[in-house]
C-alpha cells in the first residue's frame, strides 16, 4: 500500500465516501499479506518510498502471477527483475498493464510516468556487460532518476573513456559495470569527484572465475570513493545510485 493510496483512503473516510468498517478492512492487509508461499510487504513503500520488488528467478509461474495480482492492486511501477520473456508473458496474463525491457530482463507492472531528477551515469567496460548495465539503468530510471548511458569504454581502449570525461564529471553518481579484471571502476574512481558504484560481472575467460576476479579487483580498488555490489547485481547498483542521487536534489 503506497502513501498515495493510503492518503486517498483516509481522505475518503474523512469525506464520508468510505465508511470506517470498509477502511479497517483495507488496513487489515498492513503491514503484510500472507499468500502462503510469499508474504507481500505492503508497508515497504511507506517506509522506503519503493514498493516491494519481485525477484523472478527461483519462483514458478503460478507464484509470480499470484504475487503480481496482489501487489498490482495497490502499487504502480512495480519492478520484476531477472524476468525472462516467458515469465513476462505470464505476468501480462496476470496483469495486462506491463512493459518489458529485454536487455535488462526487467518487467515494469502498472507503469506510470515519474519525474526524473539528478544525473546518474551508467558506464560499461564492454558490450558484453550491457545487460547488467541495463538492469542498473532501467532500475534507476523507474525509480525516478535521469540516467546517461556510456557503453563499451573499457580500459583496453582507454581513450574512449577519456573522450566522454565531461559527461562523467557532470554525474552525481557513477555506476561502473565491468567483467574480466574489473579495472574500469578504479579508473573512473580516479577521474570523478562523485561516488562510484562498481558492478563486477561474470563476463570473462576461465581465470575470471565467473566474476570473482572482477569483484576482488573492485574491492581492492586504490581509488577512493569506490563501493562495490555483488556480481551481476545491476539492480542493487541502480537502487543504491538512486538513493545517492536523490540526496543531491
Amino acid at each position: 500500500m503506497d502513501i498515495k493510496y493510503l492518503k486517498n483512503l483516509l481522505e475518503q473516510v474523512q469525506s464520508g465516501s468510505v465508511d470506517i468498517d470498509a477502511a479497517v478492512h483495507e488496513l487489515k492487509n498492513l503491514p503484510f499479506e500472507n499468500l502462503g508461499y510469499a508474504r507481500i510487504d505492503n508497508h515497504r513503500s511507506i517506509r522506503t518510498g519503493v514498493s516491494e520488488v519481485i525477484y523472478c528467478e527461483g519462483k514458478n509461474i503460478e507464484q509470480i502471477q499470484g504475487i503480481v495480482r496482489r501487489i498490482s492492486q495497490r502499487h504502480h511501477n512495480i519492478l520484476a527483475t531477472r524476468c525472462g520473456k516467458q515469465v513476462f508473458e505470464a505476468i501480462r496474463d496476470a496483469d495486462a498493464d506491463a512493459v518489458y525491457y529485454d536487455l535488462a530482463r526487467i518487467a515494469v507492472i502498472k507503469p506510470q510516468p515519474v519525474e526524473k531528477v539528478g544525473n546518474i551515469v551508467v558506464v560499461s567496460a564492454g558490450t558484453s556487460d550491457i545487460p547488467v548495465a541495463e538492469e542498473a539503468a532501467v532500475t534507476a530510471e523507474v525509480l525516478g532518476n535521469q540516467v546517461k548511458r556510456i557503453y563499451d569504454v573499457g580500459v583496453a581502449g582507454i581513450h574512449r573513456l577519456l573522450d566522454v570525461r565531461d559527461e562523467l564529471f557532470e554525474a552525481n553518481v557513477a555506476v561502473v559495470v565491468a567483467g574480466m579484471e574489473g579495472a574500469l571502476a578504479s579508473v573512473v574512481g580516479g577521474l570523478v569527484s562523485c561516488p562510484v558504484i562498481g558492478v563486477p560481472t561474470s563476463i570473462g575467460y576461465g581465470a575470471s572465475f565467473g566474476g570473482l576476479a572482477a569483484l576482488l579487483s573492485m574491492l581492492n580498488s586504490c581509488a577512493s570513493g569506490v563501493s562495490v555490489v555483488n556480481i551481476d547485481n545491476g539492480f542493487g547498483a541502480g537502487y543504491q545510485a538512486s538513493l545517492i542521487n536523490k540526496l543531491c536534489k
